[in-house]
């Protein structure tokens, strides 16, 4: 790996936390639908994040968010660990 490639301390820790939320989605107790249409959010974010970093770091504020709302908002959410 040549020193050009490495990523910046930004790229680093938004790859950081897509790598999270992708983590968390696995563990939700959802249905498989929704997990699904969690997923392909998230693959939108990383996609965008190849050409718009600030932006994708924004989405992906707005999606883990909303996935707390989700969790917050189902009957098991208070068996849910926080983290690992």
């Amino acid at each position: 790996m040549a020193a050009d490639d490495r990523l910046t301390r930004s790229e680093e820790d938004l790859a950081r936390r897509l790598r999270e939320a992708h983590r968390r989605v696995r563990m939700l107790p959802v249905a498989p639908e929704v997990k699904q249409r969690l997923y392909r959010r998230l693959l939108s974010i990383c996609d965008l994040s190849k050409r718009d970093l600030e932006h994708a770091a924004t989405r992906l504020e707005s999606f883990l968010m909303d996935a707390d709302d989700l969790v917050s908002n189902t009957r098991s959410a208070g068996n849910i660990a926080e983290g690992d």
